[in-house]
């Protein structure tokens, strides 16, 4: 999947679904796991760079590696919801 260029790669998490990367802008893409009767939101996560998005697709728990390293530092890792794109039916 992609998501505003950034391809979105599956990882085993209970709470997050897939993440990926942008190296020329630092951004960070994480696809959280859908809730019940909510689709899976997806933010893009500022000044993370390439070192750092390879030690969280390899953390054991990826959820809890983003939780503490990048989630916690909203001033480091600003970060902005992207809009579900629109399904025509």
């Amino acid at each position: 999947m992609e998501t505003n260029h950034i391809t979105l790669d599956s990882v085993e998490s209970s709470q997050i679904g897939a993440i990926g990367h942008d190296p020329l802008t630092s951004t960070l893409a994480v696809q959280f796991k859908a809730k019940k009767d909510a689709p899976a939101s997806i933010y893009h996560y500022a000044n993370v760079d390439a070192a750092e998005f390879e030690v969280l697709k390899t953390a054991q728990s990826p959820g809890s590696h983003f939780a503490k390293n990048i989630k916690a530092f909203p001033q480091k890792y600003p970060c902005k919801r992207i809009p579900a794109p629109e399904v025509e039916v």
